[in-house]
């Protein structure tokens, strides 16, 4: 989602202040051809998930290990709203709100996150060859990757295409799959938000899994779909406290992880994390998970709206990346966590 506004902390009793941002829907960076383009991305490493507690490390659930703010000079750097990391943790794949792929190599130093080399920005095409960005199914907003397939979730035109990464690359073309009628009557700016593929521990192995943000008024509970696997359908996934469903991931043995994601001008913007159980996920079925972080913006943290897991010598990461929504106003962030609750 394209946020309007973005409320900044200042100083130490964190006041706010609502800033108007440009629309991202009116002016949409992109490359100028189909090529990718190589890039330079600076990277300024965060010590402190909490300013005022530089020592604290636990928060809920999960510990922080590590964050960077990214910046580069690329104009159309910038608006991830989708995050994949390898198996290794070695690769960072994410896509923009503006239809690119971001591919990257993650440096580490001493166990921490120190920057992203071999960077390349890539248009996203669709299956006759055309970037998504001069398309109306630009407005990325999920990612994920398993066995070898992309699959990406399209806001505003709800839809989900089906890119052929092993094969291809950043150069596959998204194949749009077919969605259940209920689909096409999210509101619009409000489709998918989240998506990921069940594993095998999952009662719905296989299934490629997709949340709204927020299909409903209020806290009405928002859609989802399970596509294909052993119980296809469409379910519901509850929201509280004014939140939205910003991205998902499955955790090795089937419990998802849901990232949300509040916002309100002149107050400020929140992130939440929870962990849904694998055995509740099914058709019919109204969501709820226990929480497992809540941050807002006393913490490092800006629009969050991508989340990746991988396993690393046993432990369980936890990585996320905001949406900056390209505005000077705001930030990339790369923050990573291990959790450990």
């Amino acid at each position: 989602m394209r946020l309007s506004r973005r409320a900044v902390l200042t100083g130490a009793a964190a006041s706010l202040s609502a800033l108007a941002l440009p629309d991202a829907a009116g002016a949409r960076p992109r490359l100028s051809g189909l090529d990718g383009e190589a890039i330079a991305v600076a990277a300024t490493r965060i010590s402190s998930l909490l300013t005022r507690a530089p020592g604290q490390t636990r928060f809920g659930a999960l510990s922080f290990r590590s964050g960077l703010v990214l910046t580069s000079a690329s104009a159309v750097f910038g608006g991830f709203s989708g995050l994949w990391r390898s198996p290794d943790g070695a690769r960072l794949v994410a896509v923009s709100d503006s239809g690119h792929w971001l591919t990257a190599d993650i440096q580490r130093e001493a166990g921490r996150l120190s920057g992203l080399v071999d960077a390349t920005l890539s248009p996203m095409l669709n299956a006759s060859g055309r970037a998504l960005s001069r398309t109306r199914s630009y407005d990325v907003e999920a990612l994920c990757i398993d066995d070898g397939v992309a699959y990406v979730g399209i806001e505003r035109s709800h839809e989900i295409l089906r890119f052929d990464w092993a094969r291809r690359g950043a150069a596959a073309r998204g194949q749009p799959l077919r969605l259940p009628p209920e689909a096409r009557q999210l509101p619009s700016n409000r489709g998918f938000e989240a998506i990921g593929v069940a594993p095998a521990a999952s009662p719905v192995s296989g299934a490629v899994v997709a949340i709204a943000e927020r299909s409903g008024e209020h806290d009405a509970p928002s859609f989802g779909v399970l596509l294909g696997g052993p119980q296809p359908g469409v379910f519901s996934y509850r929201l509280t406290d004014g939140y939205e469903v910003t991205d998902l991931a499955f955790l090795p043995d089937g419990d998802m992880l849901v990232l949300e994601r509040w916002y309100r001008p002149w107050r400020g913007v929140g992130a939440r994390l929870r962990r849904v159980p694998a055995r509740s996920l099914m058709p019919g079925a109204v969501l709820e998970g226990t929480l497992l972080l809540d941050l807002d913006l006393a913490h490092e943290i800006d629009n969050m709206e991508g989340l990746a897991i991988h396993r690393e010598a046993g432990r369980t990461i936890v990585t996320m990346i905001s949406d900056d929504n390209y505005s000077s106003l705001q930030r990339t962030l790369l923050l990573e966590f291990e959790l450990v609750g």
